[in-house]
């Protein structure tokens, strides 16, 4: 019998602040690379919280996910693909203040946290970590929305 196949399972934010999205800068094999805070889903973990985990550990901002963007089929290398949920979230902060909240990553793998313009993540496009990020952003933009009520964590 042949091994099941067991893409990665991954979860991805776009958090956006007026005109500026968040972002992420990392070093992969040895490369600078800029992608939306991202990770891998948990055991026991739904997809909502595991976006909202992984937004706080890479930029150390509190979010809500309102809805879900997009689900991807992704093969970064011959044996390693990806299904990845991206959402929509919104800074969870309480108060009203002009400026997005300083990012403070905790994950050490993260090197840095940005709000940047599209034009600004377009512009370093070759440094992107996947093209799934021009693609959900586009994806958002256009309205591409889904309700939460899509998603059921309730067997978990």
């Amino acid at each position: 019998m042949t091994e099941r196949f067991k893409p990665n399972v991954t979860v991805a934010g776009i958090v956006a602040w007026n005109d500026k999205l968040l972002m992420v800068e990392e070093i992969i094999d040895g490369k600078t690379v800029y992608n939306q805070p991202a990770g891998h889903l948990e055991a026991n973990e739904s997809l909502i919280k595991a976006c909202e985990r992984e937004i706080m550990e890479e930029t150390g901002i509190a979010t809500k996910v309102l809805s879900m963007t997009s689900v991807d089929q992704y093969q970064a290398k011959a044996d390693l693909q990806f299904l990845r949920f991206t959402f929509h979230c919104i800074v969870n902060q309480y108060g009203v203040t002009i400026d997005p909240p300083t990012p403070k990553p905790q994950d050490p793998q993260i090197v840095a946290a940005h709000w940047m313009t599209f034009d600004e993540i377009k512009a370093i496009e070759a440094q992107l970590r996947s093209p799934l990020i021009i693609k959900t952003i586009k994806d958002y933009f256009a309205g591409n929305l889904a309700p939460l009520k899509c998603l059921s964590a309730d067997f978990l």
